[in-house]
């Protein structure tokens, strides 16, 4: 077996498992990407916040902890798993908003945590926006 035939082996092995996924959590649509960005975008920047600014309120330091980083991305996979059970229900129910109304309302979720990183790294918010990351955190 020559380098070039493992080659095609790998990428149409990757290209089935891809597609299969995507088609579980009910196509690759714009909604989708945009919910898998905003969560890449805030692990890298908590990751920032506790490696470079040590002010992760994530651990008793304020530094990066390992378990920390792993609920963070257990929590996304739940996320994405809740994206897929809404897609279901779209599926069952014969509808069409379920999966976008939880994508939707995950993407807000991920863009306050996203804020709330920026603060925490000392990038000057607006007032209002800060106030009501203040109110969130009072809750």
């Amino acid at each position: 077996m020559n380098v070039s035939t493992v080659k095609l082996y790998c990428c149409s092995a990757a290209g089935i498992i891809g597609s299969f996924v995507a088609r579980l959590f009910g196509g690759w649509s714009e909604d989708m990407l945009t919910l898998i960005v905003f969560m890449a975008v805030d692990f890298l920047m908590g990751l920032v916040v506790a490696g470079v600014f040590h002010k992760s309120n994530k651990s008793a330091s304020g530094t990066l902890n390992s378990r920390a980083g792993w609920k963070g991305l257990c929590k996304k996979g739940v996320m994405l798993l809740f994206v897929l059970v809404a897609h279901r229900l779209d599926v069952l129910l014969q509808a069409d908003y379920i999966r976008t109304t939880v994508i939707i309302g995950f993407i807000a979720n991920e863009a306050l945590s996203i804020i709330e990183n920026a603060g925490l790294m000392g990038v000057p918010l607006p007032d209002p926006i800060a106030k009501a990351i203040e109110s969130f955190g009072e809750n």
